[in-house]
């Protein structure tokens, strides 16, 4: 059977503490591409918070309970060009993603399990440092704008 076709919606998580310190994850399939918790929807209609949550914990094994760890939706969009080397994983035809932002404080001491098929090395690093080591623009932009979302929270 084939592998249905990726979706063109995603969501990208930042992980981070109150400290502003990044989890960046490295791409098992393209070593030295370093990138926050990112994942397409599932279904058209599957919830975006859904799709982060799942995501979240697909990639780090990290829980959003509601609770002690909350996702928080930006209520921003970023519509990119898919990198040709994944188009294949797409409809023919299709070449643009719209990434939904997310992000999620943490304590610095919360155990990360990596899927190993997806990454393969993590690393915490100040905000600034993190958005120059991310492979994607977009990405690196959401985590410059982590301290303005941080700050909207409190």
């Amino acid at each position: 059977m084939d592998k249905p076709y990726k979706i063109p919606e995603s969501v990208l998580v930042v992980i981070h503490t109150a400290d502003l310190q990044v989890l960046l994850i490295e791409r098992a399939d393209r070593p030295g591409y370093w990138q926050s918790v990112t994942g397409s929807l599932d279904a058209p209609d599957e919830p975006l918070l859904t799709t982060a949550t799942r995501e979240l914990f697909e990639e780090t094994g990290i829980v959003a309970d509601g609770e002690k760890i909350v996702l928080r939706d930006w209520q921003l969009s970023n519509i990119y060009e898919i990198y040709p080397v994944w188009r294949h994983r797409y409809a023919p035809g299709v070449t643009q993603n719209t990434e939904h932002v997310f992000s999620v404080e943490v304590p610095r001491d919360i155990p990360i399990l990596l899927s190993p098929r997806e990454h393969v090395n993590h690393v915490w690093l100040p905000y600034l440092e993190a958005a120059d080591k991310c492979f994607s623009p977009s990405n690196a932009e959401a985590v410059l704008l982590l301290p303005r979302q941080a700050a909207a929270r409190h």
